[in-house]
């Protein structure tokens, strides 16, 4: 099974998206092996014809007027079921950059450390208007795109914005729960040693020297900020990681668990099948399937 890390070249650096409308008279294909992964959001919108799009846990088939969310760095693959005409529009944003001091309270809300954004895709199948409202928006954007008109970038820009605003709207299920406001100068750093250190082992002293507070103010904090213990946020982002090695390299499960910081195998494999309902061999037979 192959997988990679796909590069998006943004048609604006500033701007840190790419949107791009395809179109695709080929004949039907099955699903390739060669899943992909990019630390920018997605946005698909199917205007003509039918596609089918996995990752780990799900299974879409858009048809015209569908669209589907993809979260940042999740595993997907995607496919064409039949033989007629395919038109499709793909949105790739890097969402950082629009969290600007006035809309950084709702940074938790959108930064996955606790549920994929993929988790709101129930919303276009539960709610016509949502999910009219979010395609008319992409169309929107990649019209901006194409045409490049005097202010463009202040309107991707307000559309970008007014595809959160939408999500958060239409969110019924409360997925994208409300938290106390998130200093990214504080969090960014935080987030990035656990990230550079995931191989080792994380000291919550450490870290909390990082973010100048005490031990009980970090801890106490962090839970606030953003909804979980700074454990049990580790411990994601362990088996996250340990996720796409399983798909990525040929070690063994005992390797893979070390290079993730995890030593004790039992530990491990508790951890795996809490996160993700199912053994380490059993997710990669699930995504070979």
């Amino acid at each position: 099974m192959n997988t990679f890390k796909e590069p998006i070249y943004y048609q604006n650096e500033h701007l840190c998206m790419k949107v791009w409308q395809f179109t695709n008279d080929n004949p039907k294909a099955p699903f390739g092996s060669q899943w992909h992964y990019h630390k920018e959001i997605e946005f698909i919108i199917v205007q003509e014809g039918i596609l089918s799009l996995r990752t780990p846990n799900n299974e879409y088939v858009l048809k015209q007027g569908d669209v589907v969310l993809i979260g940042s760095n999740q595993l997907h693959l995607s496919h064409k079921p039949d033989d007629d005409l395919l038109v499709y529009i793909v949105l790739h944003v890097d969402l950082q950059p629009y969290f600007d001091p006035a809309m950084m309270m709702y940074y938790r809300h959108f930064s996955e450390m606790v549920r994929p954004l993929e988790d709101l895709n129930y919303m276009f199948s539960e709610n016509e208007q949502a999910k009219q409202e979010i395609g008319r928006t992409i169309i929107d954007i990649h019209t901006e795109m194409m045409n490049k008109i005097k202010g463009y970038e202040i309107a991707m820009s307000m559309h970008i914005k007014h595809l959160l605003l939408t999500l958060l709207r239409y969110d019924r299920h409360e997925l994208l729960q409300s938290f106390d406001y998130v200093d990214a100068t504080v969090m960014e750093p935080i987030l990035a040693y656990v990230e550079a250190h995931l191989h080792e082992k994380i000291e919550m002293e450490e870290v909390s020297r990082l973010a100048g507070m005490s031990y009980t103010y970090f801890s106490k904090f962090f839970k606030k900020s953003v909804g979980l213990s700074f454990t049990d946020y580790v411990n994601r982002q362990r088996i996250q990681k340990a996720e796409k090695l399983l798909i990525t390299k040929t070690e063994i499960i005992t390797d893979i668990a070390a290079s993730v910081g995890i030593e004790n195998m039992a530990h491990f494999y508790e951890l795996f099948k809490r996160y993700n309902g199912c053994t380490p061999k059993e997710y990669v037979r699930k995504l070979m399937n």
